[in-house]
This record gives C-alpha cells, sequence and structure tokens, in this order.
C-alpha cells in the first residue's frame, strides 16, 4: 500500500519549485500557457469523454443520486465552456504584480504594497471534472501551482484532464509540476495535504458540508472556505410584492441545488397575509415545498439544496437581521423593499459575504461579479469573503527601496 503522506510531502516539494519558477513568468507568458493547455485538452477530447464515460457508468452502478451523477457528467456542451473558460482566464487582467499603494517616507524610503502568487495551493473538490480545469487555469493565471485532489467518483477523468493539461505546460516551456492531481483515493492523503505546513500556503475546499468540515478539522494550513449557504430573502413591509414573488422564484427554483439559493423566506408580519397566499400558489406551481412557520418545527439553520423552503414572519429590519444573523451562514442575503432607509440598514446591519438590496441572491458568483472564474466562495474574514477571482489568489509584499537610508 502507497505511503499517503511521503506521497503527498513529495508532491507538495515539487509544487514549492514549481511555484518558484512560476513566479518569474511574464503575463504574456502565462497567457500563452493557458491557451496551450487550452488546445491540450481538444486535443485529447475523445480520451477525456471516454474516461468521463467509464467514470459515469460505474457512478450509475454504485448508486451515486442522479444530482451527483449529473454534476460528474461531462456533455460536448460543458466540455466546450470547459475550454473556453480557460481560453477566456488568458484575456482577465493579471493581477500579478500590480502595485496597491505606494508612500514616500520622510525616512527617505519608498514603500510600495505590491500584489503577489500565494504560492502553492491545494484544492480539494468532488463530482464536478471542470473544476480542475478552472481551479488549475486560475492559479496559473496568479503564479500559484495548485494541487488538486478529485472524488473518487471522478478519479478517471481527471487523470485524463491532469495529463492533458500538463502536456499544454510542456508544451508551453512551463514545469508541469504547476499543476499536480492527487491520483490516491485514500483519505489520509486530503489530511496529509492540509497538514503540510511550510509546503502548502492554503487549501480549498470544494464540495459539500461534511468534507469542508473534515478538511478544516484535520488542516494546519488556513484554509478559505464556506460551510453552507443558508441564504434568506426578506419581504419588506415596504416591497413591491410583485417584484419580490419575481426575486424569490430566481432565488429559489432556477437552480436549487447550488449554494447561493435561497433556503429561508422571511416576510414582513405587515403583509404576511397578503403575500404569504401567493407564495402558497407559486409552491404549487413550481413544485416547491414550504415549511411555514407555525405550522411545524422548522431547522432554520437547514440549507435544502432542494425545491425546499422555509418561511418565517418577523416584524421589521431589525426583527429580521437577528434572524439571519442568528440562523443564517453568512454567505448571501437579500432585502425586497421599496424603502431606502430600511433597505440601507440591512445592508449595514446583516453580518453576511453579500447583501442584497432588490436582486436575487443567485448573483453571489465569480462570474456574475465580473471576476471571470471563481475558484470558490468565502465565508471568513480574513483575505477573502465571497467569490474568489484571481485577485484572491494572491497576496501582497511591501517592496521597500532607499539610497543607503539608515533608520535614525
Amino acid at each position: 500500500m502507497m505511503d499517503a503522506k511521503n506521497y503527498v510531502l513529495e508532491m507538495a516539494r515539487r509544487s514549492r519549485a514549481a511555484a518558484l519558477s512560476l513566479v518569474r513568468l511574464s503575463t504574456s507568458e502565462k497567457n500563452a500557457a493557458l491557451l496551450a493547455v487550452a488546445d491540450s485538452i481538444v486535443r485529447a477530447r475523445e480520451r477525456i469523454i471516454a474516461a468521463n464515460a467509464d467514470d459515469v457508468s460505474e457512478a450509475k452502478a454504485n448508486g451515486l443520486k442522479d444530482a451527483m451523477v449529473d454534476r460528474l457528467t461531462l456533455t460536448d456542451a460543458r466540455f466546450q465552456a470547459m475550454v473556453d473558460g480557460v481560453r477566456h482566464v488568458a484575456t482577465l487582467p493579471d493581477p500579478v504584480g500590480e502595485q496597491i499603494w505606494e508612500r514616500n517616507r520622510p525616512s527617505g524610503i519608498t514603500i510600495r504594497r505590491v500584489r503577489v502568487p500565494l504560492g502553492v495551493i491545494a484544492v480539494v473538490f468532488e463530482s464536478r471534472p471542470n473544476v480542475f480545469v478552472d481551479t488549475a487555469a486560475l492559479c496559473l493565471k496568479t503564479g500559484n501551482a495548485v494541487i488538486l485532489r478529485g472524488g473518487h467518483e471522478a478519479l478517471r477523468t481527471n487523470v485524463a484532464l491532469a495529463d492533458a493539461v500538463r502536456s499544454g505546460l510542456t508544451a508551453a516551456g512551463v514545469p508541469t509540476d504547476a499543476v499536480q492531481l492527487v491520483g490516491i483515493t485514500d483519505h489520509s492523503a486530503v489530511t496529509e495535504l492540509v497538514r503540510a505546513v511550510g509546503l502548502v500556503d492554503v487549501a480549498i475546499p470544494r464540495g459539500g458540508e461534511r468534507l469542508i468540515r473534515a478538511m478544516c478539522e484535520a488542516a494546519l494550513v488556513p484554509v478559505l472556505k464556506h460551510y453552507k449557504g443558508v441564504c434568506h430573502i426578506y419581504v419588506d413591509g415596504a416591497a413591491d410584492l410583485d417584484m419580490a414573488l419575481k426575486i424569490v422564484d430566481n432565488a429559489k427554483v432556477q437552480r436549487p441545488g447550488v449554494c447561493n439559493a435561497a433556503e429561508c423566506l422571511l416576510i414582513d408580519r405587515g403583509v404576511a397575509d397578503e403575500f404569504l397566499p401567493r407564495v402558497e400558489r407559486w409552491a404549487a406551481e413550481r413544485g416547491v415545498t414550504l415549511h411555514v412557520e407555525g405550522r411545524e418545527e422548522i431547522d432554520w439553520e437547514r440549507e435544502f439544496l432542494a425545491l425546499e423552503m422555509n418561511v418565517g414572519f418577523v416584524d421589521g429590519v431589525a426583527d429580521a437581521v437577528r434572524h439571519i444573523n442568528g440562523f443564517g451562514s453568512h454567505h448571501s442575503d437579500a432585502i425586497v423593499s421599496s424603502d431606502e432607509a430600511r433597505a440601507a440598514d440591512f445592508l449595514r446591519d446583516v453580518d453576511s459575504a453579500c447583501v442584497y438590496h432588490n436582486a436575487s441572491t443567485r448573483f453571489t458568483d465569480g462570474s456574475e461579479f465580473g471576476m471571470g472564474a471563481e475558484i470558490g466562495i468565502s465565508t471568513d474574514k480574513l483575505h477573502a469573503r465571497g467569490p474568489m477571482g484571481l485577485e484572491e489568489l494572491t497576496t501582497y509584499k511591501y517592496k521597500i527601496t532607499g539610497d543607503g537610508t539608515v533608520r535614525q
């Protein structure tokens, strides 16, 4: 049996060496590498699709849930979107080297704060093989080496994708160890990865709450994450109820299985008698199961990821804020109101990464935020919060220059 610890540590050492090379690449060199990777994936299409078909067949035979099988499946459209995504990342501004600010000090020194790569990033993800390629592209653009560990259900697909990506790197003259796949499915490999202090700079989980909590409990390196998305829509007493129903429909029904879908509807008691019947008719038409306060016991912290929704009643904005801060996941929460002052209070007081006024929570997404792509969403408060794009894959260093300057 393979020694998971030595396997992972050797991989991390190679990533560290690759990261030192990546930091020297110019933007044009990184963009050329991204285009080479995209071309390589296209050339390997037949092998990748065949590997994916084998993974999907086995997943179905093993009784994997339909939703998971769907995430695992690489359709023609998803394959093309994956390739287009890599090429799109090549067109995005490169944050590395950006000067955040400059200060000339009375001592005679000049201080510049400049964006630099994080270094080595470990990403653990489930089911969706496109995450492998998206993540590799984002990390390459920002000069980070990345170690990816996918779920066992997608191993064949991920191996084929890894081979294609690394072939593209070779063609571009970039170290292949810039992108590595953990090729063993032993769970201890994940533990070793998130404990590789000094070799791995940050870990990012992409999966369900169980995976994320297990990684955080084991980790000795920083973890950027969100546990779940218990997102709220609060319909204020001054809301346009037609608008409110439109937003609720989009936030719940468009893609119920994602983290930015609404899981709880809060209604101001002043409009509840008018709005709740409309919500109930909507739910019946759209196949949404409602769990209404006062009719059954409610688990306010539940993330359904399905066509189900909690419904509660509050007395104004302050009461809604107390409920959301108490039971929410600090992900994405919205107020529907025509009262600008009430909306301003809500946006100020709700302690979430993304807060909305008269808009659906479904916009919490890197592409919708103009980031081009995202590597994940964070509900933490240190380093990154909300959708994480290219800038969030950088940190900064201070570059200080003088002229024989010494401190007095």
